[in-house]
């Protein structure tokens, strides 16, 4: 099998070369996984890579460290194993992301599952869509409390209620809005949306950019221009706003609508070793009936757990080390590949965020949402977080805050008010508290 390198974003068919070898990221139908599966998944990474497997920030898997010749046999297994499709263009449009808790949330408006399973079907059986850019993403959004909608999306829908959806463009449930359509309309209008900008793919626009992200024909007209072009089927949105959802909600036990539970669990800084993943599958076949669910914040959940399980099921997760409690930094710090994976990073991120957690924790008083990166480029936060640390060099950053995100901020490399300035572990550590506490 040859391997596509059209693209700089990896991919199952696009080993894309890194500091530590060669990146392989496997891309989940909705961010699904089995337990046999994931028994494969852990047995090839360990046979051709590194062996501990990361989860990315749009719910897939990505195996690290590919050894020189080994993609056919590493892709030949993973299509083996039912984890990966037969062709390129299949993996590239795996791009519909959707809630971790999909189809499980008393709270949601609307169940989006079918919508999500025929929009996902139609883009890998219809090969004029496998023209679509490996990183062009399609949000189906059901209002679910667990849900990621701060990352930017090329097309997004949201459900209002069971009967009505908001569409919009480039960004996330609220930006670039088209206005609202019919829940038995939405898959015609997100066709058409995708039709349209199919026929202007690879142009350029006026500022010389190639068309393959919806946000570069936006630099040339407004969505109510682009809405032009579809079907009459789009009413006005009004003042709609998508309500917030919960804050660390995939961390711990969640109560489902058929009142079983879904429970989540955090692999520190998104890695899962091979112990882990074994465990998980195993845990997995005894308690939600063999289903892995990946999550947009680098972690795992489980769905369906009756309730005389659920005690045991959670401390089966914490022996693997994944965190099921918001008690510890690590369980919502983010970090890149930094300086020992990618050849960008100017700093260890994954040792340092160890050690600044490690830091915080020791004063009792640990800190949520802290994202080390190795460079500007930001890899693993598309949007920034209340603190970022930016590497210098080796064992320092830039210290920055930002404790307000809002979701309609599209910037990526603005981190925020800069607090501290080539700072060392410790110093930024120290910082932090400070600032917390004042």
């Amino acid at each position: 099998m040859q391997s596509d390198r059209r693209f700089a974003c990896p991919g199952l068919y696009r080993i894309v070369q890194s500091l530590d070898g060669g990146i392989c990221r496997i891309k989940l139908p909705l961010g699904r996984l089995d337990a046999i599966q994931a028994r494969a998944m852990a047995r090839l990474a360990a046979a051709h890579g590194s062996p501990e497997i990361e989860i990315t920030n749009r719910a897939n898997l990505q195996i690290r460290g590919l050894r020189e010749g080994a993609d056919d046999v590493l892709i030949a297994g993973l299509i083996e194993a039912g984890i990966a499709p037969k062709s390129s263009g299949v993996d590239d449009v795996r791009n519909v992301m959707v809630s971790p808790v999909l189809g499980l949330d008393p709270a949601a408006p609307a169940d989006v599952s079918m919508l999500a399973d025929r929009v996902l079907s139609r883009l890998e059986s219809e090969t004029r869509y496998h023209a679509l850019s490996p990183k062009f993403s399609i949000q189906i959004d059901g209002g679910e409390s667990i849900a990621m909608i701060a990352h930017p999306n090329d097309v997004w829908l949201s459900a209002m209620d069971e009967t009505h959806f908001a569409i919009g463009l480039s960004g996330t449930p609220g930006e670039h809005a088209l206005g609202i359509v019919a829940a038995s309309e939405a898959e015609t209008v997100l066709f058409a949306i995708l039709d349209a900008f199919i026929s202007r793919i690879d142009n350029l626009n006026s500022q010389g950019e190639k068309i393959s992200r919806l946000r570069h024909l936006l630099a040339d007209e407004s969505p109510a221009a682009f809405a032009k072009r579809l079907p009459p089927m789009i009413a006005p949105i009004g003042n709609w706003e998508r309500e917030k959802p919960m804050p660390f909600g995939h961390i711990g036990a969640r109560r489902q609508a058929n009142n079983r539970f879904v429970l989540g669990g955090v692999p520190p800084l998104g890695r899962i070793t091979q112990e882990m993943m074994l465990g998980l599958a195993d845990l997995a076949a005894k308690v939600s009936n063999g289903e892995i669910r990946l999550t947009p914040w680098q972690s795992v959940m489980l769905p369906n757990i009756v309730e005389d399980a659920l005690e045991d099921a959670v401390l089966i997760l914490e022996e693997l080390g994944l965190f099921t409690r918001l008690e510890r930094t690590l369980a919502t710090t983010l970090t890149c590949a930094g300086s020992t994976g990618c050849r960008s990073g100017l700093a260890d991120t994954k040792k340092d965020a160890r050690a600044l957690a490690d830091a915080l924790d020791a004063t009792g008083h640990p800190i949520f949402g802290v994202h080390l990166t190795g460079c500007t480029k930001s890899c693993a936060a598309p949007r920034p977080a209340p603190y970022t640390l930016l590497g210098l060099r080796h064992g320092h950053y830039d210290v920055f805050a930002r404790p307000e995100v809002s979701i309609g901020d599209t910037s990526k490399a603005d981190f925020g008010e800069r607090l501290g300035h080539d700072l060392t572990i410790d110093q930024a550590a120290k910082l932090l508290l400070q600032r917390e506490k004042a």
